[in-house]
């Protein structure tokens, strides 16, 4: 695994290239992210924005989702799939932020994993993005880049997340966890597209692909990448290292 200085010169280039990246998700506070973030799980940001604010314009607060009928909500939701559940652990949150927190989202990490439907991804979304309170949630996305590019070793999530943070200055936890998540989205994807990617001479998956053979280059201007009769080096070390 990357030393901590090697670790923060691979995000510093990172942020370069994704000089804006940050959650997609649509909210206003606290308790709109906390919602929007619940949903998301096995749903795009894209699906969720969608929904939240039909959802949010009839229940727009954790003192009105608390006492929302189960089939308001889920009907609500129904697109972001597994609505059922997922309207179960919004009503429960809620009530749990009236009873506990006199309504309000709370500020330390204890305090959110202990809501029901709320682990440490979505409480380091809230705290890093809405509370200022820096975090660095780990998704798949961070599981997979970090642990390609050598900067965590674990396919743990919490373990990742001590690795990236005991690295990074807190100041830089929610930036580099939102550099990650769209370096995976658009760039170091399953099948990752190496030749836009700005840290490959850093990227311990790129490195042992070359070893075996030159990486697939990028298709000259104006013309289309040919597929080789045989897997490529990237892809044969690709198969055996996809997260």
């Amino acid at each position: 695994m990357k030393s901590a200085a090697a670790t923060h010169s691979v995000i510093e280039a990172l942020t370069h290239q994704h000089p804006n990246a940050d959650t997609e998700l649509h909210y206003r506070n606290a308790f709109e992210l906390l919602v929007a973030t619940m949903l998301s799980a096995q749903s795009t940001d894209a699906g969720v924005n969608k929904v939240t604010p039909s959802l949010l314009a009839k229940f727009p607060d954790a003192r009105a989702l608390a006492v929302a009928p189960a089939a308001e909500v889920e009907a609500l939701i129904h697109a972001t799939g597994f609505f059922r559940q997922k309207a179960k652990s919004l009503t429960g949150m809620s009530r749990a932020l009236v009873e506990r927190h006199g309504g309000e989202v709370p500020r330390t990490m204890e305090a959110l994993v202990k809501l029901p439907g709320v682990g440490r991804k979505t409480a380091n979304v809230v705290l890093g993005h809405a509370l200022g309170v820096p975090g660095l949630p780990v998704d798949r996305h961070v599981l997979r880049v970090s642990h390609r590019l050598g900067i965590a070793d674990s396919d743990d999530p919490e373990r990742v997340e001590q690795q990236l943070t005991g690295a990074l200055p807190p100041g830089l936890w929610t930036r580099a966890s939102d550099t990650l998540i769209l370096h995976g989205r658009r760039v170091c994807k399953p099948e990752p597209l190496c030749e836009e990617c700005a840290v490959t001479d850093a990227c311990e998956f790129y490195v042992e692909a070359s070893r075996e053979g030159k990486p697939d280059p990028p298709p000259s201007a104006g013309t289309k990448r040919r597929k080789p009769a045989g897997a490529s080096p990237r892809k044969k070390a690709l198969a055996r290292r996809r997260r």
